[in-house]
């Protein structure tokens, strides 16, 4: 399908009006998966042209997205990648798992962003950082499409690793899934029930009456929308 290439349009935008040096982009991967941590990309990629077929890594298949990493990493000014791990997203809500990778990730860079250039509509960010969100930022955005390449395949392989481990870990798939819905992954769960990966604060453990017991209560009405992406239970 046919897309239009991501441009520096807001990098541009926020030196013009802000007086931004150093223009940091964002993107998260892991927000709706059953297991594993949610990650974030912090990408700095200052003005240059990006590499031939750069945009979001949702777009890309997962052949295209390896062969970019290999050219982003070496191309990019900067990057680094932040974690929450599923007990602090079942402990603290995803929005303030969220916040922490980020600034795990942005802190980690080697020079502070002067702004943040953060994809979607919420700004879970927030102060001390400068931020503008741009809804659909990992399509149009090139430092946020280069965060959501770089974010999107090394949390893929982390999760494969994960799923090489054996004692029935490798029934889960995580290799194919990364963690998140699929039949392998439901037959798994309803099966062992879940691993020290998951998450268990998320409603699928409604849907398992032999492990419902080790549901953790969630913290608001709120958190479970966001936490689910508005679908409750086991939706294929």
């Amino acid at each position: 399908m046919p897309y239009e290439a991501p441009t520096h349009t807001v990098e541009r935008s926020l030196r013009a009006t802000t007086g931004a040096k150093v223009i940091a982009g964002v993107d998260e991967v892991g927000r709706g998966a059953w297991a594993g941590p949610v990650t974030v990309c912090a990408a700095i990629t200052g003005l240059r042209r990006p590499p031939a077929g750069l945009t979001d890594s949702k777009l890309l298949t997962p052949k295209r997205r390896d062969a970019l990493l290999d050219v982003l990493e070496d191309w990019v000014t900067a990057y680094a990648l932040g974690h929450s791990t599923p007990e602090e997203i079942d402990e603290l809500g995803m929005t303030a798992a969220l916040r922490l990778a980020a600034e795990r990730a942005l802190e980690a860079l080697p020079v502070r962003p002067d702004a943040v250039i953060l994809d979607g509509k919420h700004d879970y960010l927030g102060p001390p950082w400068r931020v503008r969100t741009v809804i659909k930022g990992d399509q149009s955005c090139i430092a946020v499409s280069a965060a959501s390449v770089i974010a999107k395949v090394r949390r893929d392989r982390m999760m494969a690793e994960l799923g090489e481990q054996g004692g029935g870990i490798e029934d889960f798939a995580f290799a194919a899934n990364a963690g998140y819905p699929s039949p392998v992954h439901r037959a798994a769960l309803e099966e062992r029930g879940p691993t020290p990966y998951h998450r268990l604060s998320w409603s699928y453990l409604d849907a398992l009456p032999r492990w419902r017991h080790l549901k953790k209560v969630r913290r608001s009405e709120e958190s479970m929308e966001l936490e689910n992406g508005g679908q409750l239970g086991f939706d294929f």
